[in-house]
C-alpha cells in the first residue's frame, strides 16, 4: 500500500488528489457531487482517479477527507430530534443568548432558529458553584424519569450542559452515565468534554450543535468507511477538522462539532505554502467553488485561528449566528459560487446565496437547471471554454446559458444580455470583496499589503478581478488550483486541541496552580496521541491562554511557551500578554501593578513529520507561445467589449514564461483569467504569479 488520497466534498463538485509518495505521481480530478448520498460521489470518483493511475483500491494507504455534512445539517436544520438537559432555572439560555441584536436599529432583525426547541429542553434539579463546590446535589431519580421521557419521544441525541461544569464536571459525567443506562440508544454530548469553558450561552450552543450533528455524521462516516473497506482499501480514513488538523473516525463521531468547517480549513492550510511564490508572508486565501466562497488571512506565513466563531450568520454580521467555542481556522464563508443563482431584486441584479448546486446545476450544464447562474455568465462572457470544461469530460451549453440570462436578467431590466452577464460577474465578485474586507479592513489590516491566492473551480476565474477591487498587487495561481483543497488534505497533520477554564491572577503565588494545570493538559494530550499510535518523538505541543486585564469583559489569545514554567515564569507570561495586547490594540504603556487574569488555558497537540513538497520544474526557453492554443472572443470592460484573447494550455507552460494580459490560461479543473494591463510569470514550481498594474 502506498497511495495517499485527499477527497473534498463541495456543494457542486467533489475533488480528488491521489499521491504516490514513492514515485511522486499526482493524479487530480473532479466529479459532480451527489447530494442525496455524498458517499456515492466519493466512491465513484475514487475508483476513477485510482484507476487512471493504473492502481487498485487495495493500494490505498490513507484517505483524508473533508466534508460539509456537519455544516449542511446545521444550516438546513436537517438534524434529528435532539434534547438538552440543563440546570434547573436555566431552561432559556439558548433562547436568551446575549440579549443583543446584530442590527441595533432594525427591530425586525431575526435570529437563527435554535437547534433545540424550548419543549425539548429539560431542567435537572442540581447546582454547582463557580468554585466547583456542590450547592445542590443532582436529583438522580428526576433525571432517570427525564431520560425515559426523552427516549419515548423519539430523540436521537441529547446534550448535557450544567451550570459551572467547567469548574467541576462531576454532575455532567454522572448524568451521562444515567442517560446511557436508561436510554442506551441515545447519543450523548457532554459540555465538559466538548467545550469545558465558561460563558454558559456559548458552551451550551456548542454542546447542542455537537449533539445535533452526531447521528448524521456518525452514519455518514461509518457508511463511507465501510464502503472503502468493501472496495478492498485497508487504509484508515482521517477527517479534516476545523482547526486544520485531521482526526480518526472514532474521534469525529464523538466530537463532530470539530469538523463543522472541515472543507474550508484544508484550502487555507495549502494556501499558506505559497508565501515564497507571492514574495510575502501575508496572503488572502480565496476559495471559490460551485456553491460558496471562503476567505481567510494568512499572516506571517500562518493561517489565523480563532477560539470562537459563528455558524449560519446573517449578512456577515457578528452576533447573528449560532456561536461555536472550539478552535478553528478564522475564515468567512458566503453563498457566492459558480452555481449561485442570479435574479432581479428591487430593480437590480442580485446573486446568491441560493445555489443550483450539482442538481439540477446551472443552465449550461444541461442537467435540468433553467435559472441563470454565475457559471452561465462566465460562459457567455467567453471566460469558460464549453468544449474543455473538466478537461472535456463535460460539455457546456452556451445557448442555454444565454437564454437563461436574457430571460431572468436582461429582459426584466431592459438591458443588453452581455451587460446582464457582466453585471452578474461583477456583482458576485463585489460580494466576495465585501467578505474580504471583513477579514482585512475590519480587523485593521490593509489588503494592499497582501497577495491573493485564488483556488477552487471558480476562484481563478474571479481572482484577478477581486484582487483589483481590493488593491492586492499580486495574485498567485497555484498548480492544481481547481482542487487545491483536496491537495491541502494531504498536508494536514493529526491535531487535537485541549482547553480548560481556570481564572488565575498572574502573580508569583499562582505559579504552582499554573504548572499543575499545564501538566494536566499535557498528560491528557499525550494520552490521546499515544492512543492514536503516534510515537513520542513525533508529538509536538504548543500552548496559549486567553487573558484580560481585571475589569475587562473579553480576553485576547496569547501564545505561550509550553510549561511547566520556572520560578520567574510568571513575569514572562505577563510580558507575553502585554505584547499581544499592544499588537491587538496598538502600543500602550502598562502599569506594572495592573492585574492580569488568565482565563482559558489551551494546548494543541500535533503529530509531526508529514510534508508535501512542491517539486521544482525544469527551466525552459521562456517562450510562452509554445503553449498557445488559439484565440477566443472574451468580454473585458477595459477594452469596451469583446476582444480576441489568446488562450494558453497551462500544462505546456514552463518556469520563466511570461504572459501579458488580457489572456486566458486553461487547465482541466479551472480557468485563469488575466485581465488587461497585467503581467504574469511562471515560477520554478509551476505557479503563475500575476502582477496587476
Amino acid at each position: 500500500m502506498s497511495l495517499r488520497v485527499g477527497v473534498d466534498i463541495g456543494g457542486t463538485f467533489t475533488d480528488f488528489a491521489v499521491l504516490d509518495p514513492e514515485t511522486g505521481q499526482f493524479d487530480i480530478g473532479k466529479v459532480l457531487s451527489t447530494p442525496d448520498d455524498p458517499a456515492r460521489a466519493v466512491i465513484e470518483g475514487l475508483l476513477a482517479r485510482v484507476g487512471q493511475s493504473g492502481r487498485g483500491p487495495a493500494e490505498i494507504a490513507e484517505v483524508v477527507h473533508a466534508t460539509t455534512i456537519a455544516t449542511n445539517t446545521v444550516i438546513e436544520r436537517k438534524g434529528p430530534p435532539t434534547a438538552l438537559l440543563t440546570t434547573e432555572g436555566f431552561r432559556d439560555v439558548i433562547l436568551i443568548g446575549r440579549q443583543k441584536r446584530y442590527e441595533l436599529y432594525d427591530n425586525l432583525a431575526g435570529r437563527p432558529a435554535p437547534l433545540v426547541p424550548r419543549d425539548w429542553v429539560y431542567e435537572v434539579p442540581e447546582r454547582m458553584l463557580w468554585t466547583g463546590e456542590v450547592h445542590a446535589p443532582m436529583d438522580e431519580a428526576a433525571l432517570r424519569r427525564i431520560a425515559r421521557e426523552i427516549a419515548a419521544r423519539g430523540a436521537a441525541a441529547v446534550a448535557i450542559c450544567f451550570l459551572h461544569s467547567y469548574a467541576n464536571p462531576a454532575h455532567e459525567r454522572r448524568a451521562a452515565e444515567i442517560i446511557r443506562e436508561e436510554a442506551p440508544d441515545l447519543m450523548v454530548s457532554v459540555s465538559c468534554e466538548v467545550s469545558p469553558l465558561y460563558r454558559e450561552f456559548e458552551r451550551t450552543s456548542t454542546t447542542v450543535m455537537n449533539a445535533y450533528v452526531m447521528p448524521g455524521v456518525a452514519s455518514y462516516v461509518d457508511r463511507l468507511d465501510r464502503q472503502l473497506a468493501e472496495l478492498g482499501a485497508q487504509a484508515p480514513m482521517l477527517i479534516m477538522q476545523s482547526n486544520g488538523g485531521v482526526a480518526n473516525v472514532e474521534n469525529v463521531k464523538r466530537f463532530p462539532i470539530r469538523i463543522i468547517e472541515s472543507g474550508p480549513a484544508a484550502g487555507v492550510l495549502t494556501a499558506a505554502r505559497f508565501a515564497p511564490a507571492a514574495g510575502t508572508d501575508n496572503l488572502i486565501s480565496f476559495d471559490m467553488g460551485g456553491t460558496t466562497a471562503k476567505l481567510c488571512l494568512v499572516e506571517d506565513g500562518k493561517p489565523l485561528l480563532t477560539s470562537e466563531f459563528e455558524v449560519d450568520m446573517a449578512h456577515l454580521k457578528k452576533g447573528s449566528g449560532l456561536p461555536v467555542s472550539i478552535p478553528a481556522v478564522d475564515l468567512i464563508e458566503i453563498g457566492s459560487g459558480g452555481g449561485s443563482i442570479a435574479r432581479v431584486d428591487l430593480g437590480t441584479i442580485a446573486v446568491g446565496p441560493e445555489s443550483a448546486g450539482s442538481v439540477p446545476g446551472p443552465a449550461c450544464y444541461g442537467r435540468g437547471g433553467a435559472r441563470a447562474t454565475v457559471t452561465d455568465a462566465d460562459l457567455v462572457l467567453g471566460y469558460l471554454n464549453p468544449d474543455y470544461f473538466l478537461g472535456g469530460e463535460m460539455q457546456l451549453d452556451a445557448e442555454a446559458a444565454l437564454t437563461a440570462i436574457e430571460r431572468d436578467i436582461a429582459v426584466p431590466l431592459g438591458i443588453d444580455v452581455m451587460e446582464a452577464a457582466w453585471g452578474i460577474h461583477e456583482i458576485v465578485t463585489a460580494q466576495m470583496a465585501q467578505a474580504a474586507r471583513a477579514v482585512t479592513i475590519n480587523r485593521g489590516k490593509d489588503p494592499r499589503q497582501f497577495a491573493l491566492v485564488p483556488f477552487g473551480g471558480a476562484g481563478p476565474v474571479h481572482g484577478s478581478r477581486l484582487a483589483r477591487m481590493l488593491g492586492c498587487p499580486r495574485v498567485v495561481f497555484p498548480r492544481a488550483a481547481g482542487v487545491e483543497s483536496a491537495v491541502g488534505l494531504l498536508m494536514a497533520e493529526p491535531s487535537l486541541d485541549f482547553a480548560r477554564t481556570q481564572v488565575l491572577e498572574l502573580t508569583a503565588g499562582s505559579l504552582p496552580a499554573v504548572n499543575a494545570l499545564q501538566s494536566d493538559l499535557m498528560a491528557q494530550a499525550q494520552a490521546e496521541l499515544d492512543a492514536a499510535g503516534v510515537p513520542r518523538d513525533r508529538q509536538a505541543f504548543s500552548a496559549s491562554c486567553d487573558m484580560r486585564f481585571r475589569g475587562q469583559g473579553f480576553e485576547i489569545a496569547v501564545e505561550l511557551p509550553v510549561g511547566p514554567y520556572p520560578e520567574d515564569g510568571i513575569a514572562a507570561l505577563r510580558q507575553a500578554f502585554h505584547e499581544a495586547y499592544a499588537q491587538t490594540y496598538g502600543d500602550r504603556t502598562f502599569d506594572p501593578d495592573w492585574t492580569i487574569l488568565a482565563v482559558h488555558w489551551r494546548l494543541r497537540a500535533v503529530a509531526t513529520g508529514r510534508t508535501l513538497a512542491m517539486d521544482a520544474l525544469p527551466q525552459r526557453d521562456g517562450d510562452a507561445s509554445r503553449a498557445l492554443r488559439g484565440t477566443r472572443r472574451v468580454w473585458f470592460p477595459e477594452t469596451g467589449g469583446f476582444t480576441d484573447c489568446p488562450v494558453y494550455d497551462r500544462y505546456r507552460l514552463a518556469p520563466g514564461d511570461r504572459i501579458a494580459g488580457p489572456a486566458i490560461i486553461e487547465e482541466r479543473e479551472s480557468t485563469i483569467i488575466l485581465p488587461p494591463d497585467s503581467d504574469t510569470g511562471v515560477d520554478g514550481h509551476g505557479n503563475l504569479v500575476a502582477t496587476l498594474n
